[in-house]
């Protein structure tokens, strides 16, 4: 790797943990009648546009880890199975993905509550970068449990101290769901997710824990009721969720997200599961500005919410829309022959402008 090349990974690091910036991920599960687990996704940055790409990866293509310093000499791996990922910044940094096995693999951002080994050069050749750790597992695994043994077979580290840290959710075609999270000196977590839930810090604990806040939460009308002779009754629909947090901090999109999917009617099919997630997660888009203080924006693009995926493991594709075209995309694994397909690389966007339809009325 060239040292230009090296610098632009280090500074892209830093930038992805800058704290003043919107950095939030908001994660569901649905699933459809039909028996197929939908997972849906938002990837917020309010810093830059992140120049997102879709990487196609066949079987047999080989990498290698970034390693802290700017070394390009950390751990090879190679695809034993071929995949698509939804890379940020550079192609190597896969923030979503799905493999032909059918395992669905993702990075949120997890600052201040993770924290990952130190580095010690003498395990390079098992040590792997926390945002290449989505293509590792997506060419190496094909269920959840082989998730957790590859896991425990290399050494994951910060390629740069000032970025923050983050979280994972892994899900296969069964429907199981775990999210790795690392934390006090390198402690490797995994814990099932039946809720399909997944934000940002604090841990996936204490979220769980807190949804206990919200007990007096229920889908449709409060009752009418009596207040010292004077009666009280609903301004409008939807008065069970009166109190529903509606910031966009981590435990307030938890929340969300949980009440929300749950009350999601299960639709009959997979693609109608896949654009109910989308329909969703429209609730957590988060608007350039509300995250900065007035006048100090630092980017112009049109939504903090730079891309929403919604994922079918079973069916083995995979769908976005980005913040500059809001149609949805579908990449079908089943088309791709991984042993044949080249590597590639392509900007989720060729033309960063929203297309307007115009409607000639005769």
């Amino acid at each position: 790797m060239k040292k230009r090349q090296i610098i632009l990974t280090l500074v892209t690091a830093a930038l992805l943990g800058t704290a003043q910036s919107a950095d939030a991920c908001t994660g569901i599960t649905l699933k459809s009648q039909d028996g197929h687990t939908i997972v849906a996704r938002t990837i917020e940055w309010g810093g830059s546009d992140l120049n997102s790409q879709y990487v196609i990866v066949p079987r047999g293509h080989r990498q290698q880890s970034l390693l802290p310093g700017g070394n390009t000499d950390g751990m090879t791996f190679t695809a034993r199975y071929g995949y698509v990922g939804l890379s940020v910044e550079q192609e190597t940094f896969v923030a979503e993905g799905l493999n032909e096995a059918g395992l669905s693999a993702g990075l949120f951002y997890f600052p201040a509550y993770g924290q990952y080994e130190v580095y010690n050069p003498a395990e390079k050749a098992t040590t792997i970068a926390d945002l290449q750790l989505v293509a590792y597992i997506l060419g190496e695994c094909a269920t959840v449990d082989d998730v957790k043994k590859a896991v425990a077979q290399v050494h994951i580290v910060q390629i740069d101290p000032r970025a923050s840290t983050v979280h994972w959710r892994f899900t296969d075609p069964s429907g199981r769901q775990i999210v790795l999270e690392i934390i006090e000196g390198g402690k490797v977590c995994f814990y099932d997710n039946p809720l399909g839930v997944l934000t940002n810090s604090p841990g996936l604990e204490w979220h769980l824990t807190n949804l206990n806040n919200y007990v007096n939460l229920y889908p449709g009308s409060a009752p009418a009721q009596e207040l010292d002779g004077r009666r009280l009754s609903q301004f409008g629909a939807g008065s069970g969720f009166l109190g529903i947090p509606g910031d966009i901090t981590p435990p307030s999109r938890f929340v969300r997200a949980a009440f929300y999917q749950a009350t999601a009617p299960r639709q009959a099919t997979a693609e109608k599961t896949i654009l109910q997630g989308f329909q969703i997660l429209n609730n957590f888009d988060i608007p350039v500005g509300i995250e900065f203080a007035d006048g100090k924006v630092p980017a112009d693009i049109p939504s903090a919410t730079q891309w929403t995926s919604a994922t079918d493991p079973a069916g083995r594709a995979i769908y976005f829309r980005t913040m500059y075209n809001s149609a949805i995309r579908c990449i079908n694994l089943k088309d791709i022959n991984f042993t044949k397909v080249a590597y590639r690389a392509v900007p989720m966007d060729a033309v960063k402008q929203q297309p307007v339809e115009r409607i000639a009325v005769q």
